[in-house]
């Protein structure tokens, strides 16, 4: 008998996976493997470079490992295991074939013992089942970094919400609350360019223009989360993904968005961090408490 599942997190250019321990909540000490995966690649070079890194981490462990939970971004059949990602410049190679099944198939375990959701959708299943949102029954998740990822929780699961492309302003959500955004105003505001929100949070402090990009954001950003709200009707917000770590210099405007329209309701930073897709993935086996081995 065992409770302890592996979770890993497939990125566009990488994968991480960790055995996950689902009485304690927690990483198994020294478990984490981080490998780079080509997103142009063939699909066996794709998978071998998945499975490579999951058996790494199932390595590291005394004893078999037979459940696997994977944060997979979309678009995908996660049920069925289908990939239907195509021209968005990573696993085109993928499009179509049977991702679980050949992952099983490498792994040697049966495919029923691999179990998929979202990226977004794991993030925020993970933030619920041991982090800021714990004790929760209506949330909403966004991740904010080179995109804009966004999932709601309602009472048990978790799940991709699809609104990076929600209509707002004169285009779309991402292109208005994302790394993309900040980098091209701060470039308008000054004529230079600068490398992502690390690079313009460490001069936040003696920049007017940076303060302004900053500005601007959270007021995208609060006016965004209104109307996310008016969907969803949250308990509560969790933020995560690298932009959070600058959250101190958009808070107000994202808070005065919310005042001006008697929203107030708590936003939480993400307390998993990178842990949070891993640990919602393995959670995606915790309704069976205690999971018999083969």
């Amino acid at each position: 008998m065992s409770n302890i599942v592996l979770g890993a997190d497939i990125g566009g250019s990488h994968i991480t996976t960790a055995l996950i321990n689902l009485e304690t909540q927690e990483l198994v000490a020294q478990t984490l493997c981080r490998e780079r995966v080509n997103p142009h690649g063939s699909p066996e070079e794709i998978v071998d470079a998945w499975v490579a890194c999951i058996q790494d981490t199932i390595a590291k462990h005394t004893t078999a490992i037979h459940y696997c939970g994977l944060a997979m971004p979309g678009p995908f059949d996660y049920e069925a295991g289908i990939s239907k990602i195509k021209g968005l410049s990573k696993f085109d190679a993928l499009y179509g074939l049977n991702i679980k099944e050949m992952l099983a198939e490498r792994l040697h375990c049966n495919s029923a013992n691999i179990r998929m959701m979202n990226d977004a959708g794991c993030f925020l299943q993970g933030e619920v089942f041991s982090g800021a949102a714990k004790g929760y029954q209506h949330v909403i998740g966004l991740t904010l970094g080179t995109g804009l990822g966004t999932a709601r929780y309602h009472e048990g699961a978790a799940d991709d919400a699809n609104l990076w492309c929600f209509p707002f302003k004169d285009s779309i959500a991402e292109e208005h609350i994302s790394t993309r955004f900040c980098v091209n105003r701060y470039q308008q505001l000054t004529g230079n360019a600068i490398k992502d929100v690390k690079a313009l949070a460490e001069i936040y402090e003696q920049d007017p223009a940076a303060q302004q990009v900053f500005k601007e954001f959270g007021s995208n950003l609060g006016q965004f989360l209104v109307e996310c709200i008016k969907i969803d009707h949250p308990q509560v917000v969790i933020i995560g993904g690298n932009i959070a770590n600058a959250f101190p210099y958009f808070k107000s405007e994202v808070e005065q968005a919310l005042i001006h329209h008697d929203m107030l309701l708590p936003i939480y930073l993400s307390q998993l961090k990178e842990e949070a897709a891993l640990i919602g993935a393995a959670s995606l086996w915790a309704a069976q408490e205690i999971i018999q081995d083969n």
